[in-house]
């Protein structure tokens, strides 16, 4: 699900799930988050997701990690190159992290401040945000939610698109029956305390319910900047009965 939010007059998020084999793979979530004026990030984020899927259908590797860097270093060359034809677009780029998942494992992609967290019973970030701040925290330069963090904290360091080189983070999960994962941008993460979401998700609702109840929630936060929500009970060792 995705949603404007309550300031922003353009969406320029983009979600996409296929919970069926998609080329090769068995699946594939992502989610973008476009960046540039005049909609170009509403066309940065649109253009990565359909390219990345449209490549990884005629795709016919069997190992994930390779096929989803080669996609993606692929969709950000095209990305660049568009970029530099018209000045409206020109700097436009968008993040991106994509999951899929074989089995009982998870390969995730990453690139950006677009999060994946896995729930299992608690809320825990497993992508590493490309961003100022976290690059500061990491450095112990800076803490984790101060005012200067709050005030930089949408300054990414890492995005699709934007340079004709990229380097791609890769992450892979076991995962446990009773497992969800959350793909969002950061007008929800930016918007909801880890408390909040890890409460919505291990709720009773259904799923879709959880997934509405995250973006409502946002937007009574603020809704300061545009939401996706990709959630995913992965259903690991359950049978299927006939």
């Amino acid at each position: 699900m995705t949603d404007t939010g309550r300031v922003r007059t353009a969406n320029q998020d983009y979600v996409y799930a296929q919970t069926e084999p998609l080329g090769a793979l068995p699946n594939l979530f992502l989610v973008a988050d476009g960046m540039g004026g005049h909609q170009a990030g509403d066309y940065a984020s649109r253009f990565i997701a359909e390219n990345l899927v449209a490549h990884l259908k005629q795709a016919d590797s069997p190992q994930i990690v390779p096929l989803l860097r080669e996609g993606i270093l692929m969709v950000n060359g095209m990305l660049y190159q568009e970029s530099m034809k018209s000045a409206e677009r020109n700097g436009m780029g968008t993040t991106l992290v994509a999951a899929v998942i074989e089995g009982s494992t998870m390969y995730v992609a990453n690139v950006g401040d677009s999060r994946l967290y896995l729930v299992r019973n608690r809320l825990q970030q497993i992508t590493k945000d490309h961003s100022y701040v976290e690059e500061l925290v990491s450095l112990g330069q800076l803490e984790r939610g101060s005012r200067d963090y709050r005030e930089k904290k949408n300054i990414i360091t890492r995005a699709v698109g934007t340079e004709d080189k990229l380097e791609i983070d890769f992450f892979e999960v076991s995962l446990e029956p009773g497992d969800y994962v959350l793909l969002c941008s950061d007008g929800l993460s930016n918007m909801l305390e880890d408390a909040e979401m890890e409460e919505i998700i291990c709720s009773e609702l259904e799923l879709p319910e959880k997934a509405e109840k995250l973006i409502t929630v946002a937007n009574d936060n603020g809704g300061k900047d545009n939401i996706a929500v990709v959630l995913i009970e992965p259903q690991i060792g359950r049978e299927v009965s006939l």
